[in-house]
């Protein structure tokens, strides 16, 4: 059984903590290594998945054009989106994804099942939740390497398809920018704007 030194230890904690949602205004236009795309890509595969039912998908996006057609998409969805909050304001500030400026945009979808899984029988989304844990992976590897990753989540999944001519048997989980950043910082950006406060262990957590 391999096990894992204290600096191990330390090291992924500060990689977890680490981590950001980088916005278009961080990334570079430095090229990404096919290699390290496909390190990151295989730390993603190894994420937990209900009845090892492995139901990710990931779509390599380096088109302009189509970035383009995403990326009007997001306009249109984040105009809507804008009128919902009350700090409109502070929302018009907000860079909410970097579709254009990424040299890389992953668009990770989920297989649908052509039969019956194990252990998603009751709940049906378990195998959508293993998608999302590969997200995870994938985020994690990519910012050991010094590379961002932001998730856009302001895009409607069928336009999201019907742009990538993607069938029916798929459905998006998520949307990802990828690219080499200016700077990671050094808290998240919403917490540093004021939009949200950090949570602490003693707000989320309950012991019965």
């Amino acid at each position: 059984m391999k096990t894992f030194s204290t600096v191990e230890q330390n090291t992924l904690k500060e990689i977890i903590l680490s981590r950001r949602d980088v916005r278009g205004h961080h990334f570079s236009k430095t090229p990404l290594e096919r290699a390290i795309v496909e390190e990151i890509l295989t730390c993603a595969i190894h994420a937990p998945s209900v009845g090892f039912s492995q139901p990710w998908r990931f779509l390599m996006i380096e088109n302009d054009a189509t970035k383009e057609r995403i990326y009007k998409e997001f306009v249109k969805q984040n105009a809507k989106a804008q009128a919902l909050f009350k700090s409109e304001a502070l929302y018009s500030r907000l860079k909410l994804e970097g579709i254009q400026e990424a040299p890389l945009n992953i668009a990770v979808f989920y297989k649908k099942p052509e039969k019956t899984i194990l252990g998603q029988t009751v709940q049906k989304k378990m195998g959508e939740y293993s998608v999302v844990c590969a997200i995870q992976n994938l985020w994690l590897s990519a910012r050991s390497h010094g590379i961002g990753i932001g998730w856009v989540s302001i895009l409607r999944p069928k336009k999201v398809k019907k742009i990538l001519n993607i069938d029916k048997n798929y459905a998006l989980v998520g949307y990802l920018c990828v690219g080499y950043v200016s700077e990671f910082l050094e808290k998240p950006e919403l917490e540093t704007l004021g939009w949200e406060t950090k949570k602490n262990l003693e707000d989320v957590v309950q012991w019965v």
